[in-house]
């Protein structure tokens, strides 16, 4: 039987909670296994039913989120956690605390859905090995198929700086040339796992080993160069920390 991610949700606004819950409730691998209406309450139950995630309200009375936050440092087996809060001047002091993601009321569905697969990453890496570096063990022969012009043109993933979505098809971008195809961001990320690239946006794919600059944007969000690229691609504030991670020594 497969095991889902656990859950737990706290915040003192019970709307609020249960949106939050509605909207996890449409991921078949989320399981909500318990949940809080203050920081104190939170604490007992994290520790009772310790689970991969802990999605937190900030403002809360007597125990905030922050509190809960470094309180639950002390655990032997300490949950991801992510900040759902209404104040977005929290988020400096959100990734302090090593918070994964930091997401804004009222809850959109598309940065929701960004903060999911961040979290179905992360455990996926720490089940392989917390704190270990990925290794691309595919074949450095292995070629990308890009057919257009009545032709096929097989691209080495290395070539590749970016793609990114333009209406109904992908635009694949090397240092020199630019390639259309009615392939899925998300059907080329799946071939091209292994190699270093990343979603820095939902219709942006771009190769880590090709980032010349990270740029500050506005709101929390940033935009990358690569190289022989003029263009700025933006990078979705959920993903910033796990770009950084990936990008710095």
């Amino acid at each position: 039987m497969k095991t889902g991610i656990r859950v737990v949700v706290v915040d003192d606004e019970p709307y609020s909670r249960d949106e939050l819950k509605f909207l996890l409730g449409q991921y078949d691998d989320i399981e909500i296994v318990a949940e809080a209406d203050s920081g104190e309450k939170g604490l007992e139950v994290i520790m009772k039913n310790e689970p991969d995630v802990a999605f937190l309200d900030i403002e809360m009375p007597r125990m905030s989120g922050m509190e809960l936050a470094q309180a639950l440092k002390n655990m032997k087996k300490t949950p991801l956690i992510i900040f759902a809060t209404a104040y977005p001047d929290y988020a400096a002091k959100a990734f302090r605390v090593q918070a994964l993601d930091y997401i804004l009321k009222p809850f959109d569905e598309d940065e929701l859905a960004e903060t999911i697969e961040m979290i179905r990453e992360k455990l996926g890496a720490a089940g392989a090995g917390a704190g270990e570096k990925q290794e691309f063990l595919l074949s450095p022969a292995a070629r990308l198929a890009v057919e257009g012009d009545g032709r096929i043109v097989y691209l080495s993933p290395e070539e590749i700086t970016y793609m990114f979505r333009e209406e109904r098809e992908t635009v694949i971008c090397t240092k020199d040339e630019k390639y259309s195809v009615r392939t899925t961001i998300k059907d080329l990320e799946a071939k091209l796992k292994g190699y270093p690239f990343f979603r820095t946006h939902k219709s942006y794919l771009v190769n880590l080993n090709k980032v010349n600059e990270l740029i500050p944007w506005f709101n929390g969000a940033y935009q990358v160069k690569v190289e022989g690229s003029k263009e700025e691609i933006p990078v979705s504030r959920n993903y910033v920390k796990e770009l950084r991670d990936r990008l710095e020594l």
